[in-house]
């Protein structure tokens, strides 16, 4: 009611909206109790299924490097690549990856800016889970140029042979966007961590673990000029990084959208990559998630609405990519173009990738239709299914887009079929152990969840609490006398 003041009711203002909503943080924990559970993940020995994990991890990661050693030694012949099929698994792989990176940014930066407060319990992990998948994204191109070793000449330095780059090339742009996405998002990941840092430098009880967490902390002492700083900076590095979400995959897109192979010349591309990625990114966040949700007892925290708010975003995403699917066939249909018409109809009916396709369509369009339930969004069970259909679908994307549209172009007698070798697969699954060996490293070493964001939507963290609470006291006592 207008004119009403929030004090002469029962219910404070920050707990309105619970009256309705499930709360952010259940069970009335304390700010203490808090930065006891975060804190603790760090602090104490990691249980038995963290190793049971990170071990298989490990010797996956190695053998990415025996890969890696492998190839340079012999040469990319090893990898599957041949005529017509020049890009295969390894652009494949490095899309995907970069798809994964996208949902930390999201929830970070757009998210921030619009006021969503639900982002504070998984925001951090998702910037942790970007960073670790752009590393992974770029082992690929870097190693499909052939001689690594020569990959500076990507960038816009002079030397002494007068080599410079193509500026009207897509793959250079992907160079230059990469690389700023990754390079904001570490700033702004950082700088997020900050304030966890410290109250672990406070809370560490050994020499080595208080020296590094304080000197990575920067002297944080949560005054009121620290927190001024903090907040303005991390708000301008929100304004940066959103147009990064948009930028970054469509120009990923662009190189396929600015060539004329059949398949690839369309210009839904950079929507429809941006939406995709934003899908991939968040199935990934909810896979990683909800073990650790489980596995250190973190129910009050990452709750029921956050699970349920990320599984209504990857049906919405999930509804635009299966929009872009079909609006394909139709600009292939409207466009009257033969060779165009002939790359989707080899595509979906006759051709030798049609399995790939139509693995693709269910992960990504029908699976994630039951979304629409809310017992489904509520079954942790179901939607960590759902989830790893779309991770398996975000790649099978890739595949159909890219090795299928290059088997099959304009003559028939060039047509040819990919078979990826050995290299590539042990690649592939050495860049997962690679992603899983740095996450859980991650959560043994720094905080999983923002604690200092997590306070910050509690009751307690109005300064009107105490008085409100004060009067509710008050006003119970006087009811029941």
């Amino acid at each position: 009611m207008a004119g009403t003041n929030s004090a002469d009711t029962d219910v404070h203002p920050s707990e309105a909206e619970g009256v309705a909503r499930e709360p952010l943080v259940l069970n009335n924990r304390s700010m203490g109790w808090i930065t006891d559970r975060i804190c603790g993940i760090v602090e104490n020995r990691q249980p038995f299924i963290w190793w049971v994990l990170f071990v298989p991890s490990v010797c996956l990661f190695l053998c990415l490097l025996f890969t890696l050693v492998y190839l340079v030694s012999t040469g990319v012949g090893v990898w599957g690549n041949n005529q017509p099929v020049a890009w295969g698994w390894a652009i494949v792989n490095f899309v995907f990856w970069i798809g994964i990176g996208h949902a930390g940014t999201l929830i970070s930066a757009i998210l921030f800016l619009t006021r969503q407060k639900w982002r504070t319990s998984v925001n951090r992990a998702s910037e942790a889970m970007t960073l670790i998948a752009v590393m992974c994204a770029g082992i690929f191109p870097g190693f499909h140029v052939g001689r690594f070793w020569m990959v500076w000449f990507l960038a816009p330095v002079p030397n002494a042979n007068a080599i410079w780059q193509n500026f009207k090339s897509p793959l250079l742009w992907d160079v230059f966007a990469v690389s700023t996405y990754f390079t904001v998002s570490v700033i702004f990941w950082y700088i997020g961590l900050i304030p966890d840092l410290a109250t672990l430098r406070d809370r560490a009880t050994k020499k080595l673990p208080k020296f590094l967490y304080g000197f990575f902390s920067l002297g944080w002492r949560g005054g009121n000029r620290h927190w001024r700083h903090y907040e303005m900076a991390y708000l301008l590095l929100a304004a940066l990084s959103t147009p990064l979400v948009l930028s970054v995959h469509s120009v990923v897109s662009f190189d396929f959208a600015t060539s004329i192979v059949p398949g690839w010349h369309t210009t839904i591309f950079p929507p429809y990559f941006v939406a995709g990625a934003i899908f991939g990114g968040f199935a990934m966040v909810l896979t990683l998630m909800l073990p650790v949700r489980k596995l250190y007892g973190l129910e009050d925290l990452i709750t029921a609405k956050h699970i349920d708010n990320m599984a209504k975003i990857i049906l919405l995403t999930g509804t635009i990519v299966g929009y872009a699917y079909i609006m394909e066939l139709f600009i292939s249909y409207y466009g009257a173009n033969k060779f165009e018409s002939d790359a989707f109809h080899l595509r979906i009916l006759s051709g030798p990738y049609t399995w790939a396709y139509y693995c693709m369509f269910f992960c990504n369009v029908i699976a994630p239709q039951v979304f629409w339930f809310k017992w489904s969004r509520h079954n942790l069970w179901m939607v960590f299914i759902i989830v790893n259909f779309v991770n398996a679908g975000m790649w099978f994307e890739r595949f159909v887009i890219i090795p299928t549209s290059i088997a099959r172009d304009f003559l028939p007698g060039q047509w040819g079929y990919y078979s990826p070798s050995w290299v590539e697969k042990l690649m592939f699954l050495g860049t997962f152990g690679m992603f899983f060996m740095l996450f859980l490293l991650f959560i043994r070493f720094l905080p999983v969840i923002a604690a200092s964001e997590v306070k910050g939507v509690l009751p307690e963290s109005d300064p009107h609490y105490p008085e409100w609470k004060r009067l509710r006291e008050k006003r119970r006592k006087s009811t029941s006398s």
